[in-house]
């Protein structure tokens, strides 16, 4: 299937825009009346959908019986891996996922797609998240991750003066928002920022916190502290260890090159973190919530662990490289998620060492594919290769 053909056209009026349907009837019947409203699927729409969080998300937002509609970037190569399992071909019935194409940088497509989707909840997790990369692309950083919230808060906030609907809305924030406050933090811990990353979600959490009081909104701030899986981006410090681990093993690259090794992060499993992102939403009032194991690690402990899991000895192949240094570190994260574990009942169920486990056990099955493709001679680069050591 062509990409362009599994991205919905949202450009469509009010007269040939698709019914929504009532949860349960077998004939799909389109109501009509605002009166059979609860009776409903619920409808979320979800920036950021083809990352880590936003296919976790996917997946756990189609268990409890929602429609999802994801907002995607326009890109030259296909971008969807993490949710192609969860996609079905529109032309059939019963699809559950639907892709549109839009930018936080458009706030006129974001207009359009919010009268197209006619969401129940939007889970705003679309960003430049990359905290040593936001220091080289510092404007465009801030012009996704700070303005995009804005253009997309704003645009809610047109489309409930018009439509009458409280639509709930999840803003993610960062544990990267506290940078240099002493640990462990919570959310009365003051916000002091070490990047262009970090300073632009203080400015989309400060965004949401105003529009929340001046509007009443229905808006929350979810402040995530690091949270990973098989699924994280390969240039992430976590993935770009659990990967070389196992690039290492099948003897396809011998050196893995880190930055701060002391560096000390709370650690959990992106799996659990997105059932926090729903949580929040399915309460009384908005607030904001800090999600955390509560435990801090450093970057040398996941090293150990993950090159211990494949019976390597981690000295043999890691090297500091001062490129990979920020220009204003963050020494120690912890987060304090009292909050959560009270309000919203939420706790972490993946462990720190099963989360390692979990990574690089994925790994080393790509890895050991990749040697297969090079053990038949062919010479189909991995996927990433060029960044792998790096």
């Amino acid at each position: 299937m062509l990409a362009d053909e599994k991205v919905a056209y949202h450009g469509l009026g009010p007269a040939t825009r698709p019914p929504r349907y009532l949860a349960g009837n077998n004939d799909l019947t389109p109501f009509a009346e605002p009166c059979y409203r609860l009776a409903m699927q619920k409808r979320a729409l979800i920036t950021g959908i083809t990352g880590q969080d936003g296919s976790y998300l996917t997946e756990f937002l189609i268990t409890k019986g929602y429609e999802v509609h994801g907002l995607m970037r326009r890109a030259s190569l296909f971008n969807t891996d993490r949710i192609d399992h969860l996609y079905h071909d529109p032309h059939l019935a019963g699809a559950s996922l639907t892709l549109h194409y839009g930018e936080l940088t458009d706030g006129s497509g974001l207009r359009r797609v919010l009268e197209a989707v006619e969401p129940d909840e939007i889970y705003n997790l679309g960003a430049q998240s990359h905290v040593k990369v936001s220091f080289d692309v510092p404007e465009y950083t801030a012009e996704v991750v700070a303005l995009g919230t804005l253009r997309l808060i704003e645009a809610l906030r047109d489309y409930g003066l018009h439509s009458g609907r409280q639509v709930r809305f999840y803003q993610a924030g960062s544990s990267e928002m506290f940078g240099a406050a002493p640990p462990p933090q919570n959310e009365r811990t003051p916000f002091y920022p070490r990047s262009p990353y970090g300073v632009s979600k203080v400015a989309g959490h400060w965004f949401a916190v105003n529009y929340r009081e001046a509007y009443d909104l229905f808006i929350c701030n979810g402040i995530l502290f690091n949270h990973e899986s098989p699924r994280r981006g390969e240039t992430f410090v976590s993935r770009k260890i659990t990967r070389a681990v196992g690039r290492i093993s099948q003897g396809l690259q011998s050196k893995l090159y880190l930055g701060n090794l002391e560096a000390e992060r709370d650690w959990g499993f992106a799996g659990d973190y997105v059932e926090a992102m729903w949580l929040m939403l399915q309460q009384e009032k908005p607030d904001d919530y800090v999600v955390a194991t509560g435990e801090k690690h450093r970057v040398r402990d996941f090293v150990e662990l993950a090159f211990a899991e494949a019976g390597l000895d981690w000295l043999a192949h890691v090297e500091i490289d001062s490129r990979y240094l920020r220009p204003t570190e963050v020494d120690a994260l912890q987060g304090d998620a009292e909050k959560a574990r009270r309000v919203l009942n939420w706790r972490p169920r993946v462990s720190f060492p099963e989360l390692v486990k979990m990574m690089v056990k994925h790994d080393m099955e790509i890895a050991r594919r990749e040697r297969a493709i090079s053990d038949a001679g062919f010479a189909d680069p991995a996927r990433g290769a060029a960044l792998a050591g790096g």
